[in-house]
């Protein structure tokens, strides 16, 4: 077994993690995802995450054309010390959960992040137990699986976002009440508190929540 230092990470940083940056505002980035990013030689990200780090000092590298490429490129890079950026939490419907099954687990560290879900939950000062926690990255939500929960915290894309879920909610018409965060964390965020009809058709990068109005 390796040995640890205060920081927890051994004598040296490990070769590949996936790092969370929190929902976007730097103050809700860890002290050890901060440890992390401050001692690896290369950062992978989105323009936007890497844009966070205008001081980093080693090379700085954009997502290619799809994961699989990425953990190709990482498989062959295996030499370097890597940080991979997520938004959020690398674990809640994020990169980190492709990597670990493509790559390995034991080949990665994954360090967590405050997700935005976690976020707006604090921000309306709601329990987040027995919420159910979905996304509709890349998939289609079954609805009416969704809607047999009385609290849901969806996180949300641009082909399946507050609109449409409102119009699954209304062609079922359930009792809910949907709440969207926009922007959370930064200067432009925005919370709404809304019926299902009242929900427009677009919205900055969002999380939802669907509660049970009764």
């Amino acid at each position: 077994m390796s040995r640890t230092t205060e920081d927890g990470f051994g004598r040296d940083a490990p070769r590949l993690s996936v790092v969370g940056l929190g929902p976007g505002d730097g103050r809700y980035l860890t002290p050890g995802a901060r440890r992390l990013i401050d001692r690896c030689s290369l950062l992978i990200g989105s323009a936007r995450q890497l844009a966070c780090f205008p001081d980093f000092p080693g090379e700085k590298r954009t997502f290619g054309p799809s994961l699989a490429a990425l953990a190709d490129w990482l498989d062959a890079h295996a030499e370097l010390t890597t940080v991979v950026l997520a938004s959020g939490d690398p674990m809640l419907y994020g990169i980190g959960d492709y990597l670990a099954r493509r790559m390995g687990a034991e080949n990665l560290h994954i360090e967590p992040g405050i997700s935005a879900v976690q976020y707006l939950f604090s921000r309306l000062r709601l329990p987040m137990n027995e919420v159910y926690l979905a996304s509709s990255h890349g998939r289609a939500p079954d609805f009416d699986f969704l809607l047999s929960h009385p609290k849901v915290a969806m996180v949300t894309d641009q082909h399946i976002g507050p609109h449409e879920i409102a119009r699954e909610i209304l062609a079922r018409a359930r009792p809910r009440v949907m709440i969207i965060g926009e922007n959370l964390s930064y200067p432009d965020e925005r919370i709404h508190r809304l019926p299902p009809e009242r929900v427009a058709r677009h919205y900055a990068m969002n999380v939802v929540v669907i509660l049970d109005a009764r």
